[in-house]
């Protein structure tokens, strides 16, 4: 009877992470007393003869190729390419899942534990093993490295790694962490990516500039302002993959240079394709959009730590005072979906589709706008400096749109346009009144909560500090009930709201566009270029 009770508490543990994050991922191969094995079938060596040399629009700013270092996920396309994580996202057309990838299975030993067998003899692009020391190596990194990573904080829980034997790691939370799936992806989640241990302790932090992954595809070169090249990797343990011989992001600073690029047939494909562009290139025969509204939101995020918006009714004046609708039309072009909270259409459980009727949130009411401004500390006009780039698929238009908005509020706004780089390190350095921002590829809503606006958190540019709103989403993460946790993340979300260290804008759809030479690409909605199925014909 004891070990029937423990079987049935692996059954219940199971059941709730894959209500959660689906029955394919938790469920799949059940039985001899595992609940929660993904069998992810040998490795394969023998692989199909590669040809095609792909060559895809890089449109937006790339940091580094560094994925426990990277901000943006522009990076991460490519890097998703040349490196694994021990899970992935896969998308079934209507909800994503988190399934093995570098791990052969994944095991929950109980709520805190998680056991992850490793598929055997990978190796990485310089030939030394991916085993249970190389995972060990690569969580460390992240979780306690130095210099520290802006994804620390997905592994804040976890308490101890152990490597059981070389292709055997157990993992040991303090907590039950229901973010755990999203945090270990080799993707967005980023904290779950692998790395070389020799490669990180060759180049150090010129690794970003020298990836050494275990992906379908090696790094061969990157050149500023030209191209990102790649090259297959023979020896990629997914069976016939990758399929490509070479592949190649063609930096492309202007959007509409990439679409005659398209047409010509000089390249093959667009990482983005803004918005204000979709219309024309869906009429192009030769060619195929991607896309959706995806787990993202914009804003307008204001800094809190200094005049003018140190002040609060300031903030919540200008949260009211903007005309959703007419933004949406003027800057997204009518593709957008107005947002009144930061979480996101696309993630099941937590999204409230009746929310434009429930009087949460950030919406436009140029009288509520008014009175919060009357209570500002200063009554006279207001000049405030908002930065901008054309960094984004909606470019300066957001800003300029909003700009005569804000003085019928008393708030004069001098519009600042700057390159990418430099508006980038004005956000970091807190050099900045104003500016839109967005966060993309999020599938979860601590992704899209936490490390944005957590006290002192490495990506909360706003300066804006919570004890309570910290200790709500601390909460959620705990807790595998996706009702429970809605509730909890639905009262961070009004604290945040009423505090207003930023003004919501949209949720945006993200579009990628290929031509129809290509063939087996499989969309998945967080903003991902995955050229591991693709081939040229």
């Amino acid at each position: 009877m004891e070990e029937m009770g423990k079987i049935d508490h692996k059954r219940i543990l199971a059941e709730r992470m894959a209500a959660r994050f689906g029955r394919r991922t938790i469920l799949k191969g059940m039985g001899a007393g595992l609940a929660a094995t993904m069998a992810g079938g040998l490795p394969a060596f023998a692989q199909s003869a590669q040809s095609g040399h792909i060559k895809i629009a890089a449109l937006k700013h790339i940091d580094t190729l560094d994925p426990h270092f990277t901000f943006f996920l522009s990076a991460v396309q490519v890097i998703n390419n040349i490196h694994n994580g021990l899970l992935k996202v896969t998308y079934d057309g209507e909800k994503v899942a988190f399934v093995p990838d570098l791990a052969e299975s994944w095991d929950l030993e109980d709520e805190k534990t998680h056991l992850f067998k490793l598929h055997p003899d990978v190796k990485f692009h310089d030939g030394t093993p991916c085993d249970s020391e190389a995972v060990k190596f690569s969580l460390e990194r992240v979780k306690s490295g130095t210099p520290a990573s802006p994804h620390a904080w997905k592994l804040e829980l976890l308490e101890e790694i152990e490597i059981v034997d070389p292709l055997t790691v157990r993992l040991k939370f303090s907590e039950p962490y229901a973010f755990l799936p999203v945090a270990l992806t080799g993707s967005t989640g980023r904290a779950g990516t692998i790395v070389s241990p020799a490669a990180v302790e060759k180049y150090g932090m010129d690794y970003g500039r020298n990836p050494v992954g275990t992906g379908p595809f090696k790094f061969v070169s990157w050149k500023d302002n030209d191209s990102i090249e790649l090259e297959a990797n023979p020896d990629y343990f997914e069976p016939g993959l990758p399929k490509l011989a070479k592949a190649s992001f063609v930096i492309i600073d202007e959007p509409a240079t990439a679409v005659a690029a398209l047409i010509s047939g000089q390249i093959h494909g667009m990482n983005d394709c803004p918005m204000q562009l979709v219309n024309q290139v869906k009429s192009i025969p030769t060619a195929t959009v991607y896309g959706e509204i995806e787990g993202n939101y914009t804003y307008v995020g204001m800094n809190t730590r200094k005049p003018p918006f140190d002040d609060i009714n300031l903030r919540r004046a200008v949260a009211f005072a903007i005309d959703r609708e007419t933004l949406l039309k003027q800057a997204y072009f009518g593709l957008a979906k107005e947002a009144y909270t930061p979480i996101s259409p696309p993630m099941t459980g937590f999204y409230d589709p009746d929310i434009a009727t429930s009087g949460r949130g950030h919406f436009f009411d140029l009288e509520k706008a008014k009175a919060f401004r009357a209570k500002a500390a200063n009554q006279g006009e207001i000049e405030a400096t908002y930065i901008m780039a054309e960094r984004g698929p909606v470019g300066t238009r957001v800003a300029q749109t909003i700009a005569p908005m804000l003085a019928q509020i008393g708030i004069k706004v001098k519009l600042e346009l700057l390159e990418p780089a430099t508006w980038v390190s004005r956000m970091k350095d807190g050099s900045f009144e104003m500016l839109d921002f967005d966060w993309v590829a999020d599938l979860d809503p601590d992704e899209t909560l936490f490390p944005e606006f957590k006290s002192g958190g490495s990506w909360n540019y706003w300066g804006w500090a919570n004890a309570q709103f910290d200790d709500l989403c601390t909460q959620a993460q705990k807790i595998l009930d996706t009702p429970a946790r809605s509730k909890l993340y639905n009262q961070a979300e009004d604290i945040l709201m009423d505090e207003a260290p930023i003004a919501m804008l949209a949720h945006m759809p993200i579009y990628k566009v290929f031509s129809n030479k290509v063939q087996g690409f499989e969309y998945v909605p967080c903003d991902l270029v995955n050229l591991h199925t693709v081939s040229l014909t």
